[in-house]
């Protein structure tokens, strides 16, 4: 499995709250049972590469079909084929060094 974090921002809003949008996102994922977890800055999903771009697109184009104008959506992709990697292994690795 790989892990891609993303960031959808929808623009021109009329205010600056995306509260709503990024919640139907969620929602989005929450429906599809899609491994996620949600941050003060975007989203991390567990997947496999070719879904998790299917997602990113699915995603990306969710906030046009609710009437927004401009969406910007920032995508970064970790591939490991070296090792299973899953949602939260990269806190505990990090978090074990402190121990």
């Amino acid at each position: 499995m790989a892990l891609m974090e993303i960031s959808v921002v929808p623009l021109g809003l009329g205010t600056p709250s995306v509260g709503d949008h990024i919640a139907a996102l969620v929602d989005f994922l929450h429906q599809h049972q899609i491994p996620h977890r949600l941050t003060d800055m975007g989203t991390v999903i567990e997947g496999p590469p070719a879904k998790l771009l299917e997602w990113a697109r699915t995603l990306h184009e969710l906030p046009f079909e609710k009437g927004v104008q401009r969406v910007v959506t920032h995508i970064t992709i970790d591939d490991r084929r070296d090792k299973k990697v899953s949602l939260g292994d990269k806190i505990t690795s990090v978090e074990t060094r402190f121990a």
